[in-house]
């Protein structure tokens, strides 16, 4: 769990906004991520990001989200046409999917 203290039961102030910058404030992690995606996207670059913890992965969710960054996410639990779908997208000509968000567990990829 040393990936970010929201991954500790009772550690997160739900009486913030879910979406808000305490997520990215409260782990340094995330900080540096966030200055790398930046200038990633500035620069045209897209990004594979992998994770073994799911929960880390819907972390990273929000985190996109917040940010307002296209991405994909496949997991374990995404169905097989999911899968190729997020895959297809992710690589189209032009895509806008800035980031692809991976679980190391997901198989069959």
């Amino acid at each position: 769990c040393c990936n970010h203290p929201y991954l500790f039961p009772g550690v997160e102030d739900r009486s913030l906004p879910p979406l808000g910058e305490h997520l990215v404030e409260t782990c340094g992690k995330l900080r540096l991520l966030d200055k790398l995606l930046a200038r990633l996207k500035e620069r045209g670059h897209r990004v594979l990001v992998f994770s073994q913890m799911t929960r880390m992965l819907d972390i990273l969710e929000d985190f996109m989200r917040m940010r307002a960054y296209a991405y994909c996410r496949v997991d374990g639990k995404t169905p097989h046409e999911l899968r190729e779908e997020s895959i297809e997208a992710f690589n189209a000509p032009g895509s806008q999917h800035f980031v692809f968000l991976l679980s190391t567990r997901a198989g069959g990829l």
